[in-house]
Protein backbone atom coordinates (compact mmCIF):
# COMPACT_ATOMS: atom_id res chain seq x y z
CA UNK A 1 0.00 0.00 0.00
CA UNK A 2 1.36 3.42 -0.91
CA UNK A 3 0.62 6.43 1.30
CA UNK A 4 1.24 10.02 0.19
CA UNK A 5 1.15 13.26 2.18
CA UNK A 6 0.25 16.78 0.98
CA UNK A 7 3.85 17.59 -0.02
CA UNK A 8 4.11 14.46 -2.17
CA UNK A 9 6.25 12.36 0.18
CA UNK A 10 5.45 8.69 -0.49
CA UNK A 11 5.75 5.79 1.93
CA UNK A 12 5.33 2.18 0.87
CA UNK A 13 3.71 0.29 3.73
CA UNK A 14 2.89 -3.39 4.09
CA UNK A 15 -0.38 -4.53 5.60
CA UNK A 16 -0.85 -7.48 7.93
CA UNK A 17 1.78 -9.57 9.70
CA UNK A 18 5.26 -8.01 9.94
CA UNK A 19 7.98 -10.63 9.65
CA UNK A 20 10.63 -7.95 10.04
CA UNK A 21 9.14 -6.88 13.38
CA UNK A 22 9.05 -10.51 14.49
CA UNK A 23 12.76 -10.98 13.82
CA UNK A 24 14.17 -7.50 14.44
CA UNK A 25 11.81 -6.06 17.08
CA UNK A 26 12.39 -2.42 17.94
CA UNK A 27 14.75 -1.84 15.01
CA UNK A 28 11.86 -1.83 12.51
CA UNK A 29 10.16 1.30 13.91
CA UNK A 30 13.59 2.84 14.45
CA UNK A 31 14.49 2.43 10.76
CA UNK A 32 11.04 3.71 9.72
CA UNK A 33 11.57 6.84 11.82
CA UNK A 34 8.84 5.87 14.29
CA UNK A 35 10.78 6.75 17.43
CA UNK A 36 7.74 6.58 19.73
CA UNK A 37 7.06 2.90 19.00
CA UNK A 38 10.77 2.02 19.01
CA UNK A 39 10.97 3.34 22.58
CA UNK A 40 7.73 1.57 23.60
CA UNK A 41 8.96 -1.77 22.26
CA UNK A 42 12.37 -1.27 23.89
CA UNK A 43 10.79 -0.50 27.26
CA UNK A 44 8.50 -3.53 27.08
CA UNK A 45 11.48 -5.75 26.26
CA UNK A 46 13.55 -4.18 29.05
CA UNK A 47 10.76 -4.80 31.56
CA UNK A 48 9.97 -8.35 30.45
CA UNK A 49 13.47 -9.76 29.95
CA UNK A 50 14.61 -10.00 33.58
CA UNK A 51 11.42 -11.69 34.77
CA UNK A 52 10.70 -14.12 31.93
CA UNK A 53 14.19 -15.20 30.82
CA UNK A 54 13.47 -13.96 27.29
CA UNK A 55 10.21 -15.83 26.76
CA UNK A 56 8.23 -12.64 27.38
CA UNK A 57 10.27 -10.90 24.68
CA UNK A 58 9.39 -13.62 22.19
CA UNK A 59 5.70 -13.24 23.02
CA UNK A 60 5.97 -9.44 22.79
CA UNK A 61 7.65 -9.75 19.37
CA UNK A 62 4.82 -11.97 18.14
CA UNK A 63 2.20 -9.50 19.39
CA UNK A 64 4.00 -6.55 17.79
CA UNK A 65 4.50 -8.51 14.55
CA UNK A 66 0.72 -8.92 14.33
CA UNK A 67 -0.14 -5.34 15.32
CA UNK A 68 2.69 -3.00 14.28
CA UNK A 69 1.95 -2.50 10.56
CA UNK A 70 -1.64 -1.52 11.38
CA UNK A 71 -0.45 0.87 14.09
CA UNK A 72 2.07 2.42 11.69
CA UNK A 73 -0.54 2.89 8.93
CA UNK A 74 -3.03 4.43 11.38
CA UNK A 75 -0.46 6.90 12.70
CA UNK A 76 0.61 7.90 9.18
CA UNK A 77 -3.05 8.51 8.30
CA UNK A 78 -3.40 10.68 11.42
CA UNK A 79 -0.37 12.68 10.27
CA UNK A 80 -2.10 13.51 6.99
CA UNK A 81 -0.99 10.69 4.72
CA UNK A 82 -3.62 9.32 2.38
CA UNK A 83 -3.82 6.14 0.35
CA UNK A 84 -2.66 6.76 -3.20
CA UNK A 85 -5.36 5.73 -5.64
CA UNK A 86 -3.24 5.48 -8.77
CA UNK A 87 -1.18 2.37 -8.19
CA UNK A 88 -1.15 -0.51 -10.65
CA UNK A 89 -2.36 -3.17 -8.21
CA UNK A 90 -5.51 -1.24 -7.32
CA UNK A 91 -6.10 -0.38 -10.99
CA UNK A 92 -5.75 -4.05 -11.95
CA UNK A 93 -8.12 -5.04 -9.16
CA UNK A 94 -10.68 -2.46 -10.31
CA UNK A 95 -10.36 -3.61 -13.93
CA UNK A 96 -10.85 -7.27 -12.95
CA UNK A 97 -13.93 -6.41 -10.90
CA UNK A 98 -15.48 -4.54 -13.86
CA UNK A 99 -15.32 -7.59 -16.16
Amino acid sequence: MKLVNETGVEKEVKKGFSWTTLFFGMFVPLVRGDLKWAIIIFLIHALLAPFTFGIGNLIANIVFAVKYNGIYIRELREKGYRIEQNNSFQNAKIENNNK
